[in-house]
């Protein structure tokens, strides 16, 4: 039995989403079809390509060493669709995007509306999560980070500072003891990360600022916000996510600023397709575009 092109394509799908139902969603087939595929792959190379666990599909040994190639594969394909004379220069097809969810919630809606209003074609998906995306398992096409990774065949541009202050809400500035000095923070509710599930250093804001106890924690920018907003007490936020609430006030903003940086994270081999090459530029440029926007005060 030969090994089948369509039953490759479904494996990648499994390797990436490591489960049937989750593959079958991409492929929009049902996960009893995508399961058929996968065995009848596993038949003609006689060999294991999962192994399947409580917790998902994980490739095996062969399975691994089979993916490298396909993917390669799956590459050049896309390669030499964009060769083709009738190519459409407007982008389509679907790009995933991953980044932490400050940049998710308060940049990339924005900047990836735009950017599917002059391509209509053109599906994006964005991935907000607080943690580091692994792009080998193509969780995402791409990704942005806080921090540039130093390992693996990836290719890494920075797209443009940030800055963050420590903000309250006005009513808690109003309703509690004054702020005149770093000191006066230790008499304060202070919200940020949860200490232990803060995944890059770039992000443990309040101990660079020598603040040691956090009252109101949590692993996602967005809920620190909203804490924030409704006056529970003080915490670091991007500058860029200001304009979206006017109740916000910076606090002590000459003695506590911090300066950070996004970093457009991608497949060393995708710089060679022109749609991912495309698609890069405009969001970065619209990154850059909307963070200088809003850190002007929207």
């Amino acid at each position: 039995m030969q090994p089948h092109w369509d039953d490759l394509k479904v494996s990648l799908a499994v390797a990436r989403a490591e489960s049937l139902s989750a593959a079958g969603r991409v492929l929009k087939v049902d996960p009893a079809t995508v399961g058929r595929r996968i065995a009848r792959l596993e038949q003609a190379l006689k060999a294991p390509l999962f192994a399947k666990s409580p917790q998902g599909y994980a490739l095996t040994n062969e399975g691994q060493r089979l993916m490298t190639h396909a993917a390669r594969a799956e590459q050049e394909m896309m390669l030499a669709f964009e060769e083709m004379p009738g190519h459409s220069r407007q982008l389509s097809g679907q790009i995933r995007v991953g980044a932490p969810d400050g940049c998710a919630n308060f940049l990339l809606p924005q900047v990836c509306a735009e950017i599917v209003e002059r391509n209509p074609d053109l599906e994006v998906q964005i991935i907000a999560l607080p943690r580091v995306f692994n792009l080998s398992k193509r969780e995402a096409d791409m990704a942005i980070a806080v921090s540039a990774p130093t390992a693996g065949r990836l290719s890494v541009q920075k797209l443009t500072d940030y800055k963050l202050h420590l903000v309250a809400a006005r009513k808690y500035i109003r309703s509690s003891a004054p702020i005149t000095s770093v000191e006066d923070l230790r008499h304060h509710r202070m919200i940020g990360y949860i200490p232990d599930m803060i995944f890059d250093k770039e992000l443990d804001y309040l101990d660079e600022a020598g603040i040691e106890k956090v009252h109101l924690a949590s692993n996602s920018v967005s809920v620190q916000f909203n804490w924030i907003r409704q006056g529970a007490g003080l915490g670091f936020v991007h500058d860029f996510t200001m304009p979206f609430d006017h109740r916000l006030v910076k606090v002590l903003p000459n003695e506590v600023s911090l300066t950070r940086s996004f970093y457009l994270i991608r497949h060393a081999d995708d710089r060679r397709l022109e749609r991912m090459n495309r698609f890069a530029e405009e969001l970065g440029e619209g990154i850059r575009r909307e963070v200088a926007k809003l850190e002007a005060g929207g």
